[in-house]
């Protein structure tokens, strides 16, 4: 039985190293090499003119690099494209790059070590100073100190003002402060009681991703751009989230706000102003024409609290999507993929391309400044108000559990102020409680 033993245990020693001896050769062989060229794949957004804008970058870098071949597709957006990427991951088929990324969904790829800190891959600094960014980038940096990625477009939420309708109560430009906000409605109100300072029913919709466009540009206005969660703990500001709240609140009890449904009420003058991404205005060319900058309507940034009204560099939210790079790739293929990214953002002329092909405004610190840009800006002035807030354009937070912080903000303190059913203290209160009880 000893020997039986003895043996047993040596069988299963060798067997053990001739599977790691397997395994290793075939991690070696694996390289995403085919003929000679390292294969990468690219995984573009669910969107018609993002996939036709990177087969045309691929298309071109192969030219200039043709030991590399990029394959790119588009993404599946059925249930979502968030849930196509953690199947492929799952299943071990997953990209070696991918866009349409945000920083919250980033923060859970990266806590399951599923994308690569890009900042180890080399020339990530090179490619960051090349495309002129650094500014940019600063606000994607996570709370481990690592970039997980790479901003691609970075859409500032700002505000549509109907300036005609301005213009009618006495005012030649839109109000910067909760103070003036407040006399700009009851004017309003006062003149055209069946209108609205800000018409929107989402105002009262708990979902997570509604508070990306209504508490956080103005939390981010009010607090300079503040971590709302840093390092898994909960740090928002707690002065500016009361000044917000409040303001909600105030604008609530003065009946300025209509949360009721109704279609398109700020195209429509029956919303004095609201909130705007840009991709709104492709929309309006076909079915809003009348519709023109400096006319009938203009765009500024939320308002802030009275005492930064001489604040010259507001911050706001950032609707914002960048590109991982996955750790399932090769040591080849993400050396590979750090060539094909720096080739497509070192020439500003690719931005350039971008936003003409997709009406997204490039992640750089420059885009208003730079001269490949200045002819589209002069023809497309209602985007150049984008492009100078994308410095200070804050993207979405970085934790895994984003989508529970958030709906807990807009269940237990946005939205009962937002009804007048909670003051802004007690709501404070009550949210900083169940945050922290998600954290832990």
């Amino acid at each position: 039985m000893k020997l039986k033993k003895i043996m047993v245990g040596v069988f299963t020693v060798l067997l053990s190293a001739a599977l790691i001896t397997g395994c290793s050769s075939s991690g070696k062989e694996d390289t995403g090499s085919k003929d000679g060229k390292t294969e990468i794949t690219f995984w573009a957004a669910p969107n018609p003119t993002q996939l036709k804008y990177w087969e045309e970058m691929a298309a071109a870098f192969e030219k200039e690099n043709a030991d590399i071949s990029v394959e790119v597709t588009q993404m599946k957006e059925s249930p979502s494209s968030e849930a196509t990427i953690q199947s492929a991951i799952a299943s071990k088929t997953a990209p070696t790059l991918s866009e349409n990324i945000n920083r919250s969904f980033a923060a859970q790829l990266a806590a399951s070590k599923a994308i690569v800190p890009l900042n180890e891959q080399s020339n990530f600094e090179k490619m960051v100073e090349g495309r002129k960014m650094s500014q940019t980038i600063e606000s994607w940096k996570f709370s481990d100190g690592n970039q997980y990625v790479v901003p691609v477009y970075s859409n500032p939420i700002l505000f549509g003002w109907r300036i005609d309708l301005l213009k009618e109560l006495g005012y030649n430009e839109p109000p910067k402060t909760y103070s003036e906000l407040m006399d700009v409605a009851s004017k309003l109100k006062e003149k055209y009681p069946d209108k609205a300072l800000w018409a929107k029913g989402d105002i009262v919709d708990p979902t997570a991703w509604m508070r990306w466009f209504d508490f956080f540009p103005l939390y981010n206005a009010a607090s300079g751009g503040k971590n709302f969660v840093e390092d898994n703990k909960f740090i928002a500001d707690k002065e500016a989230t009361l000044n917000v709240f409040n303001l909600i609140s105030d604008l609530q009890k003065e009946e300025f706000l209509m949360t009721g449904e109704s279609t398109d009420p700020f195209e429509n003058k029956i919303s004095l102003m609201t909130d705007l991404g840009p991709w709104t205005f492709p929309n309006w060319d076909e079915k809003y024409p009348e519709l023109k900058f400096g006319e009938n309507y203009t765009i500024s940034a939320p308002v802030v609290p009275d005492n930064m009204k001489n604040e010259k560099q507001v911050s706001t939210y950032a609707d914002a999507k960048g590109i991982v790079m996955y750790a399932q790739a090769t040591d080849e293929q993400k050396e590979a993929a750090m060539k094909f990214m720096d080739f497509v953002f070192s020439d500003e002329k690719h931005d350039m391309k971008f936003l003409e092909t997709t009406s997204l405004i490039p992640a750089r610190d420059d885009a208003t400044e730079n001269d490949a840009f200045k002819e589209f800006f002069a023809s497309h002035p209602e985007m150049k108000a984008y492009a100078e807030s994308v410095p200070f354009a804050i993207p979405a937070m970085d934790n895994e559990k984003y989508n529970d912080i958030q709906q807990v903000l807009g269940e237990r303190a946005w939205v009962p102020v937002a009804r007048g059913e909670n003051d802004a203290l007690a709501a404070w209160k009550d949210m900083q409680k169940v945050i922290e009880g998600v954290l832990q």
